[in-house]
């Protein structure tokens, strides 16, 4: 296909959509609001991924030493545990680290803890992170069988059903986004038979006088994608002033240690890239579907 009829479907498809003012209407209002719908599920299914990312992140396995065991012991039980190919890092940490750390985390209540310093009643431990977060309770298992290991613990309990709830949340996210772009193809898709059907002799027409299916059909495609990214845009800036907002008023007040907000940038920047070639692209595919399966050509 050369430059110029490349520059004739283009020119094809924009009066493609001035001729028929209210159904391009109808349909971008349609795509508009099916993909606000879609933008604010990714808002939030990409914040709540971050949160569970953080969550994994955190999660460790804390292995406590025997006292019994030597420094020989200690050295070779961490070269053992590194050579481990889920493992991603270790640390050692004194018992005297740990008992001020306990200090610490507990603030007045742990000044309790201050005569222990002289006879120190915990244990040295390997603090373990793996590489994939789910490899925690495998790698777990088989620390506890090393010698000198007097007691693992990850969370037991708790770690599984933090990471059952994740993987069902992320499903439910992704089966309802894709469910909304269905949408938004199907509808796209509909108004665009009802176009081809309404133009059926222009398009007999350009078939007796040698037009190809393909230069039948570039206009219709073209057509699908400006529906589409036309539709993309108010949702863009809804979501993009709406975050802004939101993010200036509630990132400064939440003070958890796993709950933060994706910054405004570079995020909106990604938001808005995937709603615009989302709208591209289902408009081309909604057209595609209209011409292959109403339109015989």
């Amino acid at each position: 296909m050369n430059i110029r009829t490349l520059g004739r479907h283009f020119r094809e498809s924009g009066k493609n959509l001035s001729r028929n003012g209210w159904m391009t209407f109808a349909s971008i209002s349609a795509v508009t609001v099916t993909l606000l719908l879609v933008g604010v599920f990714f808002v939030i299914m990409m914040n709540l991924n971050n949160f569970a990312s953080n969550i994994e992140k955190d999660v460790e396995i804390r292995a406590h030493l025997d006292p019994a065991a030597s420094q020989q012991d200690i050295e070779l039980m961490e070269t053992e545990i590194k050579q481990m190919p889920e493992v991603d890092t270790v640390v050692f940490s004194p018992k005297e680290k740990e008992l001020t750390n306990l200090i610490k985390d507990l603030g007045e209540d742990g000044q309790a803890f201050r005569p222990f310093e002289q006879d120190n009643p915990l244990n040295d431990v390997y603090i373990i992170k793996t590489k994939t977060p789910k490899d925690v309770i495998k790698t777990a298992k088989k620390i506890e069988t090393f010698n000198y290991i007097q007691q693992v613990k990850y969370g037991q309990g708790y770690v599984e059903k933090l990471f059952d709830v994740v993987e069902t949340a992320r499903n439910i996210g992704v089966v309802l986004i894709l469910g909304l772009l269905f949408t938004a193809m199907f509808l796209i898709s509909n108004t665009i038979k009802i176009t081809i059907m309404a133009r059926r002799n222009e398009i007999e027409i350009m078939r007796l006088v040698g037009a190809t299916n393909s230069f039948i059909r570039w206009p219709f495609f073209l057509e699908g994608m400006w529906l589409g990214v036309l539709g993309a845009v108010l949702p863009i800036i809804l979501i993009g002033v709406s975050y802004h907002y939101f993010y200036r008023l509630a990132a400064p007040k939440i003070d958890i240690k796993f709950v933060e907000l994706l910054p405004f940038t570079p995020f909106i920047y990604q938001i808005s890239s995937i709603m615009l070639l989302l709208g591209a692209l289902i408009g081309v595919w909604g057209s595609l579907m209209s011409v292959r399966k109403f339109l015989k050509i």
